[in-house]
């Protein structure tokens, strides 16, 4: 039986461009990605800044711009999800924290967007209290404008409307970027949080330490495509993990001595596997072969040096 709240499977989102007039130009941003959320799991999708992996937030919700191609099956509770199914659940059973304070309107109170245009104002508004309390906003943050928050204030306040509507699975877009250190701990604490509360979590970001303190998952994301997909745990040790990505960014962190290794994500996509020019372990049938994402023990991994077939467990 399938458990997974959301299941991406090989999805691909692309942009139709026109340069110098008529001549239309496709540009893929993200190539066959694969993932899964269950309730009350953190998943969290780990790539570099402007990668385009806050296209997979857009792309579950529905709410890609009109020049967009989104390619794959993205499904919610086994059942796979069209525009139509996305925009009746979004906010309701699917809610977005979304990456920006600026999705807040600066000329509306706190209390009042919180809510919309709720039909039983006065019930909405005693939900939408008993909510903030619990994530830590007082009675008076209601009457402030969104200028008049801090930054960490308005994350919770955010992360607290996303939740009036008892949703399932929350989509996490780079909720902590531009704040000080208090406030990224509290935020990973109220994400927690809502994995105790048995919803399902993705997290999306490009800060490795909150990935670590926050997630039960990591999926690297490199250059458009998941390269591996494993447990928290073995982040903390380099040798644990299989992709040579994933150990080298690890390695490359403060704690472990800043190990740097040469070479850049490639901006276009290439004939074989996308870590070729950097890799290490590279053999010639790597330049001109794509690898799959397979199942390799509890992890999942894209690399011809791991076949599903090796692993008994799979």
């Amino acid at each position: 039986m399938n458990d997974n709240l959301l299941t991406v499977e090989h999805v691909s989102i692309s942009f139709t461009q026109y340069l110098q007039g008529l001549e239309q130009h496709i540009l893929k941003v993200i190539s066959d990605l694969t993932l899964s959320v269950k309730q009350g799991e953190i998943v969290a999708i780990l790539g570099s800044s402007g990668s385009g992996k806050s296209l997979l937030a857009h792309a579950i919700l529905g709410i890609l711009p009109e020049n967009a191609i989104c390619e794959g099956i993205i499904s919610f509770k086994g059942d796979p999800l069209t525009q139509e199914k996305k925009e009746e659940i979004r906010g309701k059973h699917i809610s977005l924290i979304p990456q920006s304070v600026n999705f807040l309107d600066p000329l509306m109170k706190v209390s009042q967007q919180a809510i919309g245009d709720a039909k039983d104002k006065e019930k909405t508004l005693k939900h939408q209290r008993k909510i903030f309390e619990k994530y830590g906003l007082g009675k008076e943050v209601d009457d402030l404008y969104p200028f008049e928050l801090s930054g960490g204030m308005a994350r919770k306040v955010l992360l607290s409307t996303a939740l009036l509507s008892n949703p399932e699975l929350i989509v996490a877009d780079e909720p902590t970027p531009g704040l000080d250190e208090k406030s990224v701990n509290e935020t990973i604490k109220d994400i927690k949080k809502l994995s105790e509360d048995n919803k399902g979590v993705l997290l999306i970001t490009h800060e490795i330490d909150v990935a670590l303190k926050t997630a039960d998952k990591i999926a690297i994301f490199y250059s458009g495509y998941v390269i591996e997909i494993n447990k928290t745990e073995n982040f903390k040790d380099s040798s644990k993990l299989l992709h040579p990505y994933s150990k080298s960014l690890i390695e490359a962190l403060p704690q472990n001595g800043f190990k740097l290794t040469e070479g850049v994500q490639p901006h276009e996509d290439v004939e074989g596997c996308i870590y070729y020019e950097n890799c290490p372990i590279r053999t010639d049938f790597c330049e001109k072969n794509k690898p799959e994402l397979v199942p390799y023990g509890n992890a999942m991994i894209r690399c011809h040096n791991f076949k599903k077939e090796e692993n008994d467990e799979s």
